[in-house]
């Protein structure tokens, strides 16, 4: 499966996943190595800012490109695809 319009930015998009598996990684070695509590707090915080930001790029691209080419071409697709990004908005904001 393709994603849309990641196209001119994929290397950054899977640049950004790279470090995110890393500092996943680097939480489960924190916990195996009895961190402190408050140490392991300080990294899940850049690990979620770090999947937030991605996305956050992720939405970007989907507005630009699916919602974009939707709302150009009209009618019940493009409602549909409105719709979609909004709950997707919500969601995240929820999280």
């Amino acid at each position: 499966m393709r994603i849309a319009g990641i196209d001119a930015r994929r290397d950054d998009v899977l640049k950004r996943l790279r470090r995110v598996e890393g500092q996943v990684r680097g939480l489960r070695r924190l916990v195996e190595q009895d961190t402190y509590c408050i140490d392991v707090l300080t990294q899940v915080s850049a690990t979620t800012k770090a999947l937030q930001s991605f996305a956050l790029t992720m939405m970007d691209d989907h507005l630009h490109s699916c919602v974009a080419d939707a709302i150009a071409q009209g009618g019940d697709q493009a409602q549909d695809k409105i719709a979609e990004a909004s709950q997707i908005i919500a969601r995240m904001v929820r999280a």
